[in-house]
């Protein structure tokens, strides 16, 4: 028998692996603990486990440590899907928890929905809803499987509701509950500004381009990294450029000798992964922002800063409809293009539902009433 059936507080486990879902899991825990109600588990798989990636993030997000470290690592997407499978399906059992909520999109949010899923414990996904129609990219795979799997669907955006219904989910399985990282960074930011990271670094306000870089279809083959490096080149001629390197991204450099290129640029200043406070500060102090960062594409438009997706498509199309993004691709025309005109353009908040800094107390109040109600059942071999 569930907590929540024998009258006693629901628990649930909150599964992150990388770090964007350490800042989307820090908005709903911290309202979860404000509101209560519920009883809350953070398993934290390990996907990120390089310490770059990690770092100080649970300092700077006020994130307890987890409850269950899985420490997975790398592999490749099926290695890392299957170990994290089995590793999750021995914890789930040893937790028997009420529900299970999974965040974004990626190996670790899938591995545990599927797992979740089969073994009959209720399931809800934070950030549902979110497509780029494009089944080349291993996200959106994982993407549309963990919403099919999904027993409450908690959509940031009007459009990722649309295409939840659009895609047969049943109307009172979706809740439009905005966006939790949006919570994050509302509350982090003061503190971020005091850190003072352009001064330390020797940046001028409003005056350099901040730049990152990860994603496969950039970084996996030297033809569309070569492309991005090539505006890279023409850009930092007008505008400095701070680039905190990605591991992944890092290797690949030297792997396809691209790493001696890019030192050669002047105006291109390469760090290594910064810490959530330190890199908020400096999205919130740039003149440009160049990613291909979903969780980068939010941040910016929140803050009002200009920026240029390295990628032709995106799951976050209301940064794009709003104004504050401008979709590039890996084409260096395309890119500069983009750039300039992002440039010329003034800082303007991104204005959107539930995009308000209280999105996470949302997930919870529907977390509760749905675990309260007995309508979360678990079932058995499902």
């Amino acid at each position: 028998m569930s907590a929540a059936a024998a009258g006693q507080t629901p628990a649930v486990v909150h599964v992150v692996g990388v770090r964007p879902n350490y800042v989307k899991v820090s908005a709903v825990l911290r309202a979860a603990e404000r509101q209560g109600g519920l009883k809350n588990l953070l398993v934290d798989t390990g996907q990120h486990y390089d310490a770059s990636l990690r770092g100080d993030l649970y300092r700077d997000l006020g994130l307890r440590e987890p409850d269950l470290y899985l420490g997975i690592g790398s592999g490749t997407h099926s290695q890392q899907t299957a170990a994290i499978m089995v590793a999750f399906e021995a914890a789930l059992g040893r937790l028997c928890p009420d529900a299970v909520v999974v965040f974004g999109d990626v190996n670790s949010t899938l591995a545990c929905a599927l797992v979740a899923s089969k073994m009959g414990v209720p399931l809800a996904h934070v950030e549902a809803g979110l497509r780029c129609f494009d089944r080349s990219v291993p996200e959106e795979i994982n993407r549309v499987v963990v919403d099919g799997l999904a027993d409450l669907l908690f959509a940031p955006s009007p459009d990722a509701v649309d295409n939840l219904l659009r895609e047969g989910a049943p109307p009172d399985r979706v809740h439009l509950v905005g966006n939790v990282m949006v919570d994050a960074l509302r509350q982090a930011l003061p503190q971020a500004l005091r850190q003072g990271t352009c001064e330390r670094l020797g940046l001028p306000p409003g005056a350099y381009a901040l730049l990152t870089l990860h994603r496969p279809c950039n970084v996996d083959q030297d033809g569309p990294l070569l492309r991005i490096l090539e505006a890279i080149a023409v850009l930092q001629q007008e505008l400095p450029i701070l680039f905190p390197m990605h591991p992944r991204t890092a290797a690949r450099m030297e792997v396809s000798g691209l790493g001696a290129r890019l030192r050669s640029l002047p105006g291109v200043r390469v760090v290594p992964p910064l810490g959530y406070l330190d890199f908020l500060c400096l999205q919130a102090r740039a003149r440009l922002i160049l990613t291909d960062s979903g969780g980068v594409q939010e941040e910016s438009s929140v803050l009002g800063v200009p920026c240029v997706t390295l990628l032709e498509r995106t799951e976050r199309p209301v940064t794009v409809s709003l104004g504050t993004n401008h979709l590039a691709g890996a084409a260096p025309e395309q890119i500069l293009g983009a750039s300039r005109l992002a440039l010329g353009r003034e800082r303007r908040p991104i204005v959107l539902d539930g995009w308000d800094g209280a999105a996470g107390p949302r997930v919870v109040d529907h977390l509760v009433r749905w675990l309260t109600a007995g309508e979360a059942r678990r079932v058995p071999g499902r």
